[in-house]
């Protein structure tokens, strides 16, 4: 274990919100906010850190437990290989990585990287600007680190291109798969933002709710894959 927009009755309804509840602007245009700093993960996690030597407290899951074992569902339905190479974006305190482990499922080629230094106390990669040894993942997974991205105040709209060329790198050229869990995003706006070599593989199924007598999803949950594989059949090359 290396721990290294618009809403629709199928979409996530407005008002769409950032990462900890705090809303957002429509469209592309998201309102700059602390979340998309370093600094304020590092305080976040930092806090967190202290809170699991005193009293081995884990810290906040995103999204709930769901989230992970949604991810962990998707795994065992289509029998990804034992040996697959996976990489989560965005770790934080390393929970998804020791919830696979725990499940027992046989993986053991498990990355976690986190661009906040106090997240994680075993790597500090950041996906951004990915190490050459940072390469040849099967799947990644991303709960809500690109939603982050989009609230950085300096340079999100930066950050979010070089989040989509940053999986020419780390990804293996021939078969992967993104799945991908977002409270601002849509699988429409998704798609169009990984337009480049990517096309949805699958979405998953998340919790649904009415409102203003419309409804629709809170989260997007979706997989994506690269254009060369066959729609329909998990095909990993190793």
């Amino acid at each position: 274990l290396r721990q290294s927009h618009e809403g629709d009755s199928d979409g996530v309804l407005e008002p769409q919100f950032s990462p900890r509840g705090q809303a957002v602007s429509e469209g592309d245009g998201f309102a700059p906010s602390v979340l998309g700093t370093s600094e304020h993960w590092d305080a976040i996690y930092g806090k967190e850190l202290q809170t699991f030597q005193e009293y081995r407290d884990t810290g906040e899951i995103w999204f709930g437990e769901e989230s992970l074992t949604r991810l962990i569902r998707w795994m065992q339905k289509h029998k990804i290989p034992l040996d697959t190479l996976m990489l989560d974006i965005g770790t934080g305190s390393g929970i998804f990585l020791v919830e696979i482990l725990k499940a027992k499922l046989g993986f053991s080629n498990i990355t976690g990287i986190d661009y906040v230094s106090s997240a994680t106390q075993l790597s500090e990669k950041d996906f951004l600007n990915p190490s050459t040894k940072l390469s040849g993942f099967h799947i990644c997974t991303d709960k809500e680190t690109f939603d982050v991205i989009n609230l950085n105040p300096d340079k999100a709209i930066e950050q979010r291109k070089q989040y989509a060329k940053s999986f020419s790198r780390v990804l293996k050229l021939k078969s992967f798969f993104f799945l991908i869990t977002s409270c601002n995003w849509t699988k429409e706006k998704l798609l169009n933002e990984f337009s480049a070599g990517f096309e949805v593989f699958e979405e998953l199924s998340t919790p649904k709710f009415s409102f203003g007598g419309r409804s629709g999803k809170s989260i997007a949950a979706s997989v994506f894959q690269n254009m060369r594989i066959f729609v329909g059949q998990i095909q990993l090359a190793f």
